[in-house]
């Protein structure tokens, strides 16, 4: 049974001010976005002015924004990020999302704080400490299963958020130092170049080949769509939309396809208001996946990775029947339109696409077919016929407005305490048809336009007998929509976080490259809490050998039918590259996690 009391948040994510209105007009909750710094997307930056218009139309519907601040931070940044978060702070933004444990020495606003991902957040030690910081909220790891979920609700009294839908990293977040490796572009400081996105082969220490070269980490895209009674039984905060690259449609569509499951289970648990009006079918099969899984969400193994390509392959479509030049005749139910794109793998197994340039009822013709055979299987990633539905969709979000008016006055009542009362400010003649009089008078209370409000009920006492000139009925109603806009501003509460809080011990002592300290201030903090910091990030010590480039739950010797504890096959196995590079593989079969580990000097 669902408490009446206990909302669940639905968070979106936003690439810029387009995608986050997209976003809060689909019926987000909340929605997360980047400043134009120290983000863990860096592609994803946007400014302070973007930012304050967003935040004022968000707070309108009582949806929250949260901004990541979260990379880790070198000593000549803490300057700059403090100044960051008191500017986000003055424009209004909710909370903000940090990594860095530097945030807990800093000068900051009472703004409340998010601890992300990559903090790591896998341990109930780690997340009491956390709530004793007073943290409002931890981001769960995505390799967290249902009953770890609840676990933590049952035993901390802390905000927790879930990732629901979207790309999945291979690593546990905060733990993955393998683009850093190769590259120089760390995750942790949102550069990530995702090496996890390219081809490896497993052998042995004879080079045996032990799973042929795939895409051997490229993970599914998570979508827990079919779960989410289960989270919101299990009393989660929020559910999480990943996406911060992703494209208004993108955006658009999952919100609008989460919002619209949230509603089917209790249109009761939301913590914005506004309805979401429109009549766009969403469907999360349509837009950008690699295939979908629910990872570790019942703690069973299963295949996790998409082993033949890290791009989208879409819906399949049929067999190539034939051939003749551009023009393709394929066995299919589904109807192909012209701007379709197809994909399929071609001759190298190698994933390639084109164009629906004709479609009849004959077949198709195509921008090129040179590289597809008969007998190929095709699939469609791009369906023209949805994107312009979704490209031209009417989709409005508006906040019900209760009316009610008599012969003294007009009450405007949209939510909470937001309530306007207009009095008349002149004396009206009585109207010689007084039902024609309540008709045109609830006619133009209705017209409020492409203000965040609608008419939901409108109620005219069986007295009233004025007449009330239309130009004053626009009057009154435009100045009772500014007034109830004002209100409802004034109303808006953020939270506040108490920042002076008392150190605690935290549940480690001994700090390793793995708690990625890169700063002084960090390190001192961790020092007030009785830790030693042994060694700071690879990304600070440059250090490169010895280290655990990626920890996972992702196990390559499960996926090659060889785990531990059902083969005594003790091999040892690596992965390597398409440049040869070998990189161990180490096994926590207790934990039933892998490692990749940093390559053997020679």
């Amino acid at each position: 049974m669902i408490n009446k009391n206990y909302t669940i948040e639905l968070l979106a994510p936003a690439k810029n001010k387009e995608c986050a209105f997209a976003a809060i007009n689909a019926g987000a909750d909340a929605v997360y976005i980047g400043a134009d710094s120290f983000g863990a997307r860096k592609k994803a930056g946007n400014s302070l002015e973007d930012i304050a218009q967003i935040v004022e139309y968000a707070h309108k519907f009582l949806v929250k924004i949260y901004v990541t601040v979260n990379t880790i931070l070198y000593d000549n940044e803490i300057k700059e990020a403090e100044k960051l978060v008191w500017n986000l702070y003055k424009i209004g933004v909710d909370a903000i999302i940090f990594q860095d444990f530097s945030f807990f020495e800093m000068n900051l606003p009472p703004i409340a704080l998010h601890a992300s991902t990559q903090c790591n957040n896998d341990s109930l030690e780690k997340i009491k400490f956390l709530k004793s910081m007073n943290v409002e909220r931890v981001v769960l790891p995505r390799e967290f299963s249902i009953d770890e979920i609840k676990n933590v609700a049952k035993n901390i009294d802390i905000d927790t958020e879930v990732f629901i839908h979207g790309a999945l990293c291979v690593s546990y977040s905060g733990q993955c130092y393998f683009s850093n490796f190769i590259g120089d572009r760390s995750a942790n400081r949102g550069d990530c170049a995702q090496p996890c996105r390219k081809k490896y082969t497993v052998i042995d220490e004879n080079a045996n080949i032990v799973v042929p070269e795939g895409y051997l980490l490229s993970m599914k895209d998570n979508n827990l769509s079919n779960h989410i009674k289960e989270l919101i039984e299990a009393k989660v905060t929020s559910l999480k939309i990943e996406g911060r690259l992703k494209d208004k449609d993108y955006v658009t569509n999952t919100v609008l396809y989460y919002r619209k499951l949230i509603d089917n289970i209790n249109t009761g648990l939301k913590p914005s208001v506004g309805s979401v009006i429109t009549d766009f079918v969403p469907d999360i099969n349509k837009t950008f996946n690699r295939g979908y899984t629910d990872f570790y969400f019942d703690a069973n193994r299963k295949i996790f990775i998409n082993s033949k390509t890290p791009k989208f392959l879409g819906e399949k479509i049929g067999k190539v029947v034939s051939v003749s030049g551009r023009r393709v005749v394929v066995d299919t139910k589904i109807k192909l339109n012209s701007g379709d794109k197809i994909t399929y793998f071609d001759s190298n197994s190698e994933l390639t696409g084109t164009t629906v340039t004709k479609s009849d009822t004959k077949g198709i013709e195509l921008l090129k077919s040179d590289s597809l055979l008969k007998g190929t299987t095709i699939y469609r990633n791009f369906d023209a016929e949805f994107y312009k539905a979704i490209g031209s969709a009417d989709i409005k979000r508006k906040i019900p407005l209760s009316i009610q008016a008599d012969n003294d006055k007009i009450i405007f009542k949209s939510f909470g305490d937001n309530e306007v009362s207009v009095c008349y400010d002149q004396t009206f003649d009585k109207a010689d048809n007084i039902d024609k009089a309540k008709e045109n008078l609830a006619k133009q209370l209705s017209k409020l336009g492409n203000s965040e409000f609608v008419a939901s009920y409108i109620q005219i006492s069986d007295d009233f007998n004025l007449f009330i000139p239309v130009s004053k009925i626009n009057e009154i109603r435009r100045s009772a929509v500014e007034q109830l806009q004002e209100i409802s501003k004034k109303n808006y509460r953020l939270n506040k976080r108490k920042a002076v809080v008392e150190n605690v011990a935290y549940p480690f002592k001994d700090l390793d490259y793995t708690f990625n300290v890169s700063n002084a201030r960090a390190k001192v903090f961790y020092e007030k809490c009785g830790c030693s910091v042994k060694e700071y990030s690879p990304e600070c010590s440059k250090r490169t050998d010895g280290i655990n480039l990626m920890k996972t739950k992702h196990c390559l010797r499960d996926y090659a039918g060889i785990c531990l504890k059902k083969n005594p096959d003790k091999r040892q196995l690596y992965l390597k590259d398409s440049y040869g590079v070998l990189y161990p593989l180490q096994f926590d079969c207790k934990n039933c996690v892998m490692y990749i580990n940093s390559p053997e000097k020679n």
